[in-house]
C-alpha cells in the first residue's frame, strides 16, 4: 500500500477590502470580504517542507489591495484579474480560485437627498461571485446571498406524507419566509455583470411574489426556471432556501381567537430546501462548483 498525496490548494481567506472611488465629489464605497486559492504542483511542500513553489499567502492578500489601486468595477471582473495573474505569474500555479462578498451600502439621506460621502449598512444581503482559472479557461459563479423574503399568504401546505412522528399540521394559508441564497454559473466570462445581476435578483423577487406556493420546493423550482428562461447567458443556478418558520400562537388560553393575525418567529429548528435547476444542454460545468460547500 502506498500513501499519496491527494488534491489540494492554499491560499488566503476573507480578505476585508473597501475601495472609495473619490473621482468625483459624490464618492462611491466597494466593501469586499475576498478569499484566494492557488492550485498546481504544491507536493514539494507538503511532503518535504520544501517552499520554493509556495507564493505567501500575505503576497496574496497584498496582491488584492495592490490591484484595488486601479480600481474594483464588478466583482466578477476583479475576480478574474485577480485569478489570471496568479496563474500567469508561476508556471507551476496551474489554476486558481478567488470568491468574493460584495457588502451593499445605501447614501444617508439629508433633506431628501443622498449625502455624497455618508452612508448607512443596506442590511445582511451580499452580492457573491467564485471565478475559476484553470489553466487557458476560466469559469464564473455569481449570485447572492442572506436575501430574506416573505409572503403573509399566497402559500399551502398539505398533502404530505404521514408516520407516526408527524405532528405538523395541514393548512391552506401560511406565512412563507426564507433566506435565499442563489449562485449561477454563467456560459463564458464575457458580459455585463452588473446589469445581470440586477436582472436575476429582480426576477428571484417577483417570482417568489408571484407564485402560489403549494411547497418551497415548488417556489424555489419556478424562480429557477424564471431565471433561466429570461438570461440565456445562465447555465444552470442552484438555491439553498431554509424555512424560516412562522407558528400560530395559541390565544385560546387568554379567551382569544386568532385569525392568522399573530404568530411567533422560530429561528431553529429550520426546514432547508435546497435544488439546482439547469438547461438540459448545458455547457460541462468543469471545475466551477469544487471546493463551494453544499448545493450554494
Amino acid at each position: 500500500m502506498a500513501i499519496v498525496l491527494g488534491p489540494n490548494q492554499f491560499g488566503k481567506a476573507e480578505v476585508r477590502l473597501v475601495h472609495v472611488d473619490r473621482s468625483t465629489p459624490v464618492h462611491r464605497i466597494t466593501d469586499l470580504n475576498i478569499s484566494s486559492a492557488l492550485r498546481g504542483d504544491f507536493a514539494d511542500a507538503h511532503l518535504t517542507g520544501d517552499n520554493a513553489h509556495i507564493l505567501t499567502t500575505d503576497a496574496q492578500k497584498n496582491t488584492a489591495y495592490a490591484f484595488a489601486r486601479e480600481g474594483v468595477g464588478e466583482i466578477e471582473e476583479f475576480a478574474l484579474r485577480l485569478g489570471r495573474h496568479f496563474t500567469g505569474s508561476f508556471d507551476w500555479v496551474t489554476g486558481a480560485q478567488v470568491e468574493i462578498e460584495q457588502y451593499g451600502w445605501d447614501r444617508i439621506q439629508v433633506d431628501g437627498a443622498g449625502h455624497d460621502h455618508a452612508f448607512s449598512r443596506a442590511g445582511s444581503e451580499r452580492r457573491t461571485t467564485v471565478v475559476t482559472v484553470d489553466g487557458d479557461d476560466a469559469h464564473v459563479v455569481s449570485g447572492l446571498a442572506g436575501l430574506v423574503v416573505l409572503k403573509s399568504t399566497g402559500s399551502e401546505f398539505w398533502g404530505f406524507a404521514q408516520d407516526r412522528y408527524t405532528t405538523l399540521a395541514e393548512t391552506d394559508d401560511r406565512i412563507l419566509a426564507t433566506e435565499v441564497t442563489a449562485r449561477w454559473r454563467l456560459v463564458g466570462v464575457e458580459h455585463d455583470y452588473g446589469k445581470l445581476f440586477t436582472s436575476i435578483r429582480t426576477i428571484l423577487l417577483e417570482t417568489f411574489a408571484s407564485v402560489h406556493s403549494l411547497a418551497l420546493q415548488q417556489t424555489l423550482y419556478k424562480m429557477g426556471e424564471d431565471v433561466l428562461t429570461a438570461c440565456p447567458e445562465v447555465a444552470e443556478i442552484r438555491m439553498s432556501m431554509p424555512n424560516k418558520h412562522h407558528f400560530l400562537v395559541d390565544l385560546a388560553p387568554y379567551g382569544l381567537d386568532n385569525p392568522n393575525m399573530v404568530f411567533y418567529a422560530a429561528d431553529r429548528p429550520y426546514g432547508k430546501i435546497e435544488g439546482t435547476v439547469l438547461r438540459d444542454d448545458a455547457p460541462d460545468a468543469g471545475p466551477a462548483w469544487q471546493t463551494i460547500p453544499g448545493f450554494c
